[in-house]
This record gives structure tokens, C-alpha cells and sequence, in this order.
């Protein structure tokens, strides 16, 4: 799939307006400064269709992009570390919540990891609230270009056996780096077969 125009639609924190088109939707979401908005951006095509920031804790609203006019492409703010206030950072959990666990039109969240870390309690928690209710995801291992390949597959094998602990198997996972586009053409490929899948 080539990506050949990408818009945005709507920011909010209320799951009833996000759009009602019933079209395949996949949500970005991961830790503080993962690297997201930068990956949305080279997927997109687009210098800053997200905003990027050195600051932790940028994206703060439920964004809806549209990309092709045939799907959604939705970037949510980061969980964890982030400088906001307490009060904020919970009520982003809570709509964040709010549309992972009432959003039909979801049909796949994409978990960002920093590749170049070991497993995160935060991280592994998130996706056991996604398998404990039943949503869909995948992992998505960004800024690979930041390490050798040797050392990438080891903090991936150490990834694996910490979910392993707890999953009979892994979910399907994706290497990215938004620096050489690493990735890019597998995601849009795996995008696009759920697409394709979501008429029949």
C-alpha cells in the first residue's frame, strides 16, 4: 500500500465525537518519547502530519487522521513518564481507556517499545489490559537504527521471554526506525491486508 493523501479530522478527549464512518481504525499509542508522532510521520509520508517534540508528553488529545480515504490512522497521547500534571495524566487514562475499551471501529492498536530498552513494567501492563479485554495489537519496535542489529535481537529476544511469562505466544511484531523508514513497507503491507479484509 502507498499512503497518497493523509488528513487530519478531529482532536478530542470524547469518545463520542470521534468519527462515525465505520472504516478501519488503528491506534499509535505508547510510553512518553517513543518515538511515535516521528513514526507516524514517516509512514505518512508527511514532515509533520504529527507533532513531534523532544519534550515527553506532547500529544495530549484522541487525534484522527484519514489516511486514503479508506482508513483511519489514530494517534493517542503516551502512558507513563510524561511533564503533566497528576490530575492530567489521569484523566488521560481515563478517556484513553474509554476508547480502547468502546471504540468499535478499532481494529488493531500498535504498542510502540523503544527497542533500545529492556522490557518495561509499564509497557508489559498495557498489553495485558489490551489481551484481558479482548482488543487486538501488535508490537512495534522503534529507533532501531540507534543500535547494531546483534544487539536489537537480543533486546528482542529478552522481550520475548518476558512476555512469554504470561502469553502463550508473542503478537505479531514490527522493527521500525523513522530515520531509514526500516519497517515501512511491512506495516503498511500488514495495514492493508486487515483493509482489505475489513470489506469482505
Amino acid at each position: 500500500m502507498k499512503i497518497h493523501s493523509a488528513k487530519f479530522i478531529i482532536s478530542n478527549t470524547d469518545i463520542s465525537k470521534c468519527p462515525k464512518e465505520n472504516i478501519p481504525e488503528y491506534a499509535f499509542i505508547g510510553r512518553s518519547n517513543v518515538g511515535k508522532s516521528s513514526l507516524i510521520n514517516m509512514l505518512t509520508n508527511h514532515k509533520s502530519l504529527a507533532k513531534t517534540s523532544g519534550k515527553p508528553g506532547k500529544t495530549q488529545l484522541i487525534n484522527h487522521f484519514m489516511i486514503n480515504d479508506e482508513w483511519f490512522l489514530v494517534d493517542l497521547p503516551g502512558y507513563g513518564y510524561a511533564k503533566v500534571s497528576k490530575n492530567k495524566r489521569q484523566s488521560f487514562q481515563a478517556f484513553i481507556k474509554d476508547y480502547f475499551l468502546k471504540r468499535e471501529q478499532l481494529v488493531c492498536t500498535f504498542v510502540l517499545v523503544d527497542s533500545r530498552h529492556e522490557p518495561q513494567k509499564i509497557d508489559l501492563e498495557f498489553m495485558q489490559f489490551l489481551g484481558e479485554n479482548s482488543i487486538p495489537f501488535c508490537i512495534i519496535f522503534t529507533k532501531t537504527d540507534k543500535l547494531g542489529k546483534v544487539q536489537v535481537q537480543k533486546n528482542l529476544a529478552a522481550y520475548r521471554k518476558s512476555m512469554l511469562q504470561f502469553w502463550e505466544e508473542m503478537p505479531t511484531s514490527f522493527l521500525t526506525s523513522a530515520v531509514n523508514s526500516e519497517g515501512k513497507k511491512e506495516l503498511l503491507q500488514f495495514i492493508s491486508d486487515i483493509n482489505i479484509s475489513f470489506k469482505n
